[in-house]
């Protein structure tokens, strides 16, 4: 299943408890069609002392979001927006490139 989101992208959180906040995508889990988003839907997570962590005590990570609740985020005018797909060349040449449906240009998105 193709996503609209990669890895490396800039995202808005649309819905849910994390609503406005942005942040980049770390990884994308697409079996679960989820993703894990630097800063965002932060939760505490108890670990148990070991050789790296003689402490344990609760560890801060980032939880994964549904891809649903996120948006790209526009380079070029800032603002979220939906993205699209379209083929650039022709025969063996030829590849598929995600665009912003925002912008004017519809510039390619890497």
């Amino acid at each position: 299943m193709k996503l609209h989101i990669k890895k490396g992208d800039t995202v808005i959180v649309n819905s849910g408890d994390c609503k406005g906040q942005k942040g980049t995508v770390l990884e994308v889990l697409v079996k679960k069609n989820r993703a894990i988003v630097e800063g965002v839907n932060m939760v505490s997570k108890a670990t148990k002392p070991s050789a790296q962590n003689t402490e344990g005590g609760f560890v801060k990570k980032e939880a994964p979001i549904h891809i649903s609740n996120l948006m790209v985020i526009c380079p070029e005018t800032g603002k979220p927006t939906r993205i699209g797909r379209r083929v650039e060349g022709t025969g063996k040449d030829s590849k598929i490139v995600r665009y912003s449906k925002k912008s004017e240009t519809k510039k390619e998105i890497k």
